[in-house]
């Protein structure tokens, strides 16, 4: 018994730096900013050098003030806006995995396979190669960024044709292993407005798009709004048709349906907003109330099984937030065909990326896409994909499955874990991040357009000195994650077990 007591007492001195460590830097901050959120300190009122008022208890008023301007409650609060912006920057997320998936798919063949496909690659490597040349020679003018982008072709053909996947893996994954701060700094420099690549790459495409859009007619051109609302109006019938086959089916139970079908409509309350004339909300009104009826009209002709009391609530809000995703892409398309006319009247140019509130947001976001398909997720896909086991390959081919048949019963129903794990982690990071990319990038800029929760917890601490609000902040932000990975757990876990 005394050596028992003696081991443990000489294993807890040799664990007691790291105890100690997580005790006063973890356990003691978190609990000590817990009663800071109840609190008014505030570091330009309260410190060593001045005292103009004494730190008092305020209960719930560091949370009043997140969500009111004045005396009221505003949609125009800070919170509300951050949260707006944060939430905004989830939507890559879907895009962001499907993308990992793909390429996840691409690379776990190996390019080398298959008949003499290694020579023709080698040849049309070295054939893009000198035919650059040639021209070039002939008095071509290149500019440097389509020399530098044929030049990083030819380069991945040839290694991919002599190294196979271990070359292209590589490749991707190695936005994942380089310092976050210095890859930042790399794209801000890109975004540049007048000497970026990206907007130099730009320059001559956007002439000849206002050369195009000024030869015809700018009615045609404008009515690629209604084709984009056309095509908005078919996203949410497919997100409706599902949910209706799935309630007839006994999937869905109608409580379950009512948040997804809410989440449906969310774009065409955005769309009421911008560009808004008689004549296009006429027409939207319409489509909407259209696919509203005929889907209604389908569910009234049907006959419904039986099914289980508030069942189907994670199935049906993916179906509404892949349709959500796809409405805003399509949205965002629509509304600038219909400006297109005016904007290539004054001329086409490239924006002013990260200083334009239009188009920070979108800039970060292709950024972070382009660290995130070739990330860990795209690894966690490739170990998964080779889990799954060849039989049942074999027995949709003997089936007669096509490959979408294939990849559609067979390999997304084996990734369901996978994914799972992934959408869980990417929720929670997209809720906590964005602070590296706002701070080193944009200021949380232009307007705030950058700025998310992370970020305004950062500004109301260190940079105001508010650690009262900061830590009422911080506080309501680690509910939201808490909320919102207990929900996923509890329904995408059964769904994944089921």
């Amino acid at each position: 018994m005394t050596r028992k007591r003696t081991d443990l007492v000489a294993g807890l001195l040799f664990l007691s730096p790291n105890i100690i460590g997580v005790l006063i830097f973890t356990v003691f901050a978190v609990f000590f900013s817990l009663l800071m959120a109840f609190t008014n300190w505030d570091l330009t009122l309260h410190n060593a050098y001045k005292d103009d008022g004494n730190l008092e208890f305020i209960g719930l008023g560091n949370l009043v003030e997140m969500f009111s301007v004045g005396d009221q409650f505003s949609w125009d609060a800070k919170f509300i806006v951050y949260l707006g912006n944060t939430l905004f920057f989830m939507l890559a997320i879907p895009v962001s995995v499907l993308g990992s998936l793909y390429f996840a798919m691409l690379l776990s063949k190996d390019p080398r396979a298959g008949g003499g496909r290694a020579m023709g690659w080698i040849v049309g490597s070295l054939g893009l190669f000198v035919g650059c040349v040639l021209l070039t020679a002939a008095g071509l003018a290149w500019s440097a960024m389509t020399v530098l982008f044929l030049s990083v072709m030819g380069v991945m053909l040839l290694g991919g044709s002599v190294l196979g996947n271990t070359f292209y893996r590589t490749i991707f994954y190695t936005p994942s292993f380089v310092a976050g701060v210095p890859t930042f700094l790399v794209w801000k420099k890109l975004y540049s407005r007048e000497t970026g690549p990206v907007n130099r790459a730009l320059d001559p495409a956007l002439d000849v798009v206002a050369g195009g859009v000024m030869s015809v007619s700018p009615v045609l051109v404008q009515g690629l709004l209604f084709v984009g609302y056309a095509v908005m109006a078919l996203l949410l019938g497919w997100g409706l048709g599902k949910m209706r086959q799935a309630y007839l089916d006994g999937e869905l139970d109608r409580r379950a349906a009512v948040l997804p079908v809410i989440v449906l409509m969310i774009p065409f309350v955005v769309a009421s907003q911008w560009l808004m004339t008689a004549a296009t909300w006429w027409v939207l009104a319409v489509m909407v109330l259209f696919v509203l009826l005929y889907q209604l009209r389908r569910l009234g002709s049907g006959e419904r099984f039986p099914g289980r009391r508030s069942s189907g609530f994670d199935e049906a809000l993916v179906i509404a937030l892949l349709s959500l995703v796809g409405q805003f892409v399509v949205l965002g398309l629509a509304v600038v065909a219909y400006r297109l006319p005016a904007m290539a009247a004054d001329g086409l140019e490239p924006p002013s990326w990260l200083n334009d509130p239009n188009f920070a947001k979108p800039a970060l976001m292709i950024m972070g896409l382009w660290a995130a398909i070739g990330s860990n997720n795209m690894l966690l896909y490739l170990a998964a994909l080779t889990n799954i086991p060849e039989d049942l390959y074999e027995a949709a081919d003997i089936d007669g499955a096509t490959r979408f048949q294939r990849f559609w019963s067979v390999t997304w129903p084996q990734l369901a874990p996978t994914t799972f794990f992934i959408l869980v982690m990417s929720t929670i990071a997209g809720l906590q991040g964005g602070f590296e990319m706002a701070r080193v990038m944009t200021n949380g800029g232009p307007a705030g357009a950058t700025t998310t929760l992370s970020y305004h917890v950062y500004e109301e601490g260190f940079v105001t000195g508010r650690l009262g609000l900061a830590s009422a902040v911080a506080w309501v932000l680690f509910l939201l994650v808490f909320s919102v990975t207990l929900f996923n757990w509890k329904f995408g876990n059964r769904y994944v077990n089921e």
